[in-house]
Parts: C-alpha cells; structure tokens; sequence
C-alpha cells in the first residue's frame, strides 16, 4: 500500500465513520427538526462539518500519540462502531448509559442471543475491513507543528460552526439523549464514562457526620417530599393569579417560605436538600445519617439522580406497582399508596419518609399528571409545540403544580388522621423550571447565567398541632438555602447531633 500522510488518513478515517456508521444520527436530525426546509439543511450541514472535525481531531491525535497503540483502539472502534449501528437499526436501540450497563451486566448466555449470520456480516463488512485499513495503511506521520495546526484549524472550525447554530441549543438538549445515543463512537465512548462515574460514586465513601442520638421516645414521623422542576412562580401560594393551589391554600397551618436552589439540575439540587451544608464534598446525607442513628427511613421514587442512598427500604415506583397491583404507576400518586399503613407498622418512634417526585418534569408535561387534572387548556404536549404557543405550555406546566396540589393536600389529610403521631410534611423543589421566558425552557443552566424562573423554589411546611414552633419571620433570612431542610428535620426527629445547627433551623429549639 502507498504511504500516505496522517492528515490525509485522518481525513479518510473521518469520512468513513460518518458515512459508514451515523446514518442513523442524521436521519434522526432530519426527521425531528422543526426548522424549515433550509434551516433543516443549514443544520444538518453543520453537524456533518462538526463531526468530521471531531473525528479528524480524534484520528489525528490517538494516530499521532500512540502511533501502533493507536492503530489498534482505531480498529477496535471500527468494530464496536458496526456492532453498534447494527444494534440501533435492528432493534431501535439508542446506545445510552442505560443500555451501556446492560452490556457490562449481561451474561454470555444472554447476550449469545443476539448473535446471527447478519451481526457477523456487518461487523466483518463495516467493522473488520476498515479495521484492517486502520492497522495496514502505511502513515507519514509528520511533526509536531502539523499537528499543532491541524487539529487547531479544526477545533476552530467546531466553534466557528457551532456558534452560527447557538440558536439550535434547545433542540439539541431537549434530544441529547437520543442524539448522543445514536452518535458514532461518541455514544458509546461517552456512556461508558458515565456509567464507570455512577459506580463510582455509587460506592465513594461518604464523609461521616459526628454520631447523633435521639432524645426523646415521642412517636414522630417527617415526610420530605423533593419535587422536581416545580418553581415557585406557578405556584398560586406566592402570588400567582392562576389557582393552581386550590387545596393547599386552604391549609391554614401551612408554612410559605421563600427559598432558591444551588443549581439547576436534579442531582445537585438533590444533593443540596440533604447534605448539612453546601459543599463539593460528599457528606453524609440526611436518610443515611438518620438510618444510622436508629431512625426507621423509607425512600420512595419516580425519579433518578440522587446521590448515594444508604437505607434498607429504597422503593421505585414499579416496585411500589408490584407491591400495589393494578395501582397505576405513570404517575407519582403511587408513592403515597398505603403511607399510612406503613407508617403505623413501624416498629420505631422516628419514622422519615422521602418521596422524590417527578411531577413537573419536561418536556412533557402534559404527561405527568392524570386527565382530570388539566383544568387549563388547550395544553403542548411537549416543549416544542410550547415553542411555537408558550400559553399552551403554561397550561400544561400549571397543572402539574395542581396536581402536585393534590398530592400534597392529600398527604397532610392522611397525617393530619394519625393522631397517636406527631407529624409534619415538607415540600421542596430540587430547582426551577424556564417556560419560555427570554425564549429560555426547561432547566439545566450554569447559576450564573440561569434566569431566576430555574433557581426560585417553593418550601413549604405543615406540622401537626403541638409538634413544633416555628421560628419569626425576623429570625429567618428572606430567602432560605436547601440545606435549611436537613436541620430542621434533624429538630423533628428528636436527633441531637454536633453536625446540627440551629441558625439553619426553621423552627425553635425543642424544649
């Protein structure tokens, strides 16, 4: 074979993965966009040039690096790139986190079922022949310099490219599931990052808190519920216009306070709630602290993206389905199926129960709660169709917030009945959500250029009589931090800790 340049096999590798393995990627793009005719070819002309940058920056440096080394990680995307484009048009697969782990977690007796005569084919015509070009071809490799250059035109290329499409940014978050899944080798290489990361932390030893102790034989029971995307604009108990409370301002013992998150993602914001402080650190949370201090703690969820939880009654919504059949599980009213029950078989004084909700996520929210709950219409059914009618998508949103109404008027009702316990529920929300405010939706912005719709968050709280005093308005800041949750639970609790602090307390000192 002639000896060529690595330039020109950099550019040759970068082709054959767009041609032979992201067909799928773009005809995803095609078939999703909702620009025009020439807004949909300006976009898929742009995503072909970014990728073949990328690619060429990839082949270029791994080639230049690691020279045989090299060779061989090419060849070996080579064949997973066809085992994975294999995979996607025969069973509709997206290549995500999800679907990384299974791999990791299947058996060859499983996983031998899915071999056939058209898996080998496509790896020996799309993945073994250009594998072999990557390890035969002969390459001049070139200097330094060349390289320095190359790569540099090409990564400028990338932002020059992507900074004509910033106006694509929330069509690409609202599908980078799905386009990342289908993204050739990045899909994969991405994926398995994240999940090697999720075990990982998965198993990162928590920085423990000072031994606590419970004071009291008091039957108490706390109900944390953490919602998710609700912001405190929508909810009619700050001063919205729309009822979107109708139930819970009736509640005349409940408590309104103002509050922020730290960030504008579920796992931050999670994290924040029940951690002491705020901090980079892992320390021990809330439901794991109380646990070890002799607590009985239950966690319920629709949701993902808490930190580590360390208890032994962590419940799913489909596991609560199976506990409950013929419950329905798609929405979060499951979780508060048979609480009361569950509360009064425990066999300890201090019961904590988290329900980590999903209620107002998008982009459909339309989704997220049962039909008579749509009390405004007519509703998006996603947030692209909010793009284009930003009302529709306000209705949509709003009753989600009455839907969390119910669910939470329903949950004091139901402690408000257990007189043999003292009780109290308190809702927050992990961050806020954009509904089209300054063409901004969803969540997920850096703090410092999130708009104040992803970071005001309601907090509210209710106590059963004689449980607690809360403390003055003119003892409380004006705004409250997430981490105010953890104290304040620790007070109800009875739990008396080194790791507590009073001044993030909401209510006074048990006397």
């Amino acid at each position: 074979m002639k000896r060529i340049s690595l330039f020109t096999f950099s550019c040759i590798v970068s082709i054959g993965t767009l041609l032979l393995y992201n067909m799928p990627f773009f005809q995803y793009v095609a078939g999703h966009s909702n620009e025009t005719v020439g807004g949909r070819l300006f976009l898929l002309a742009s995503l072909v040039i970014i990728m073949l940058a990328l690619n060429f920056m990839m082949t270029y440096l791994v080639m230049f690096l690691l020279r045989k080394v090299g060779r061989v990680l090419l060849a070996i995307l080579s064949v997973i790139n066809a085992t994975a484009v294999y995979f996607i048009y025969t069973y509709s697969v997206m290549i995500d986190a999800t679907s990384i782990e299974n791999v990791f977690n299947t058996r060859y007796t499983e996983a031998s079922g899915f071999f056939s005569w058209q898996l080998w084919l496509s790896m020996i015509g799309f993945g073994a022949l250009p594998a072999l070009y990557c390890l035969l071809q002969p390459v001049t490799y070139g200097k330094v310099r060349r390289l320095g250059v190359s790569c540099g035109c090409a990564l400028l290329m990338v932002l020059a490219i992507a900074s004509l499409n910033v106006g694509q940014t929330l069509w690409i978050t609202q599908h980078d599931t799905e386009l990342g899944g289908l993204l050739q080798p990045w899909s994969y290489l991405v994926n398995t990052c994240r999940v090697a990361s999720f075990n990982h932390d998965a198993q990162v030893e928590e920085i423990k808190l000072p031994d606590g102790s419970i004071t009291d034989e008091e039957k108490a029971v706390v109900v944390l519920v953490i919602g998710e995307s609700a912001r405190k604009a929508n909810f009619q108990l700050y001063g919205y216009q729309r009822p979107t409370n109708p139930l819970l301002s009736k509640q005349e013992k409940l408590k309104v306070y103002h509050a922020t998150s730290c960030a504008t993602y579920t796992t931050a914001g999670t994290k924040a709630i029940l951690e002491p402080k705020i901090s980079d650190d892992l320390y021990e949370l809330l439901p794991n602290y109380a646990f070890r201090t002799g607590v009985d703690v239950v966690w319920r969820t629709s949701n993902w993206g808490e930190p580590p939880i360390h208890i032994d009654e962590y419940l799913t919504d489909d596991e609560l389905g199976k506990q409950f059949p013929g419950e329905d599980v798609s929405h979060d009213a499951i979780l508060l199926k048979g609480l009361r029950e569950r509360i009064e078989a425990s066999r300890k004084h201090k019961v904590l129960i988290v329900l980590h909700t999903s209620t107002s996520h998008g982009p459909k929210y339309a989704d997220k709660y049962p039909q008579q709950f749509e009390v405004f219409k007519p509703v998006a059914r996603n947030v692209e169709e909010g793009e284009k009618n930003v009302s529709k998508l306000a209705n949509a949103y709003d009753n989600t917030i009455i839907y969390t109404d119910y669910l939470l008027d329903s949950l004091i009702n139901t402690l408000r009945d257990m007189n043999d316990w003292r009780s109290a529920m308190i809702f927050i929300s992990d961050h806020g959500e954009s509904l089209g405010e300054n063409k901004v939706f969803m969540h997920g912005l850096p703090m410092k250029l999130a708009p104040k719709e992803q970071y005001e968050i309601p907090f509210l709280v209710w106590t059963s009589d004689g449980f607690r005093s809360y403390k003055s308005d003119d003892e409380l800041p004006a705004v409250l931090e997430q981490h105010y949750i953890f104290h304040s639970v620790l007070n109800l609790l009875s739990i008396q800790s080194p790791a507590y602090s009073q001044d993030f307390d909401v209510f006074q000192s048990k006397k």
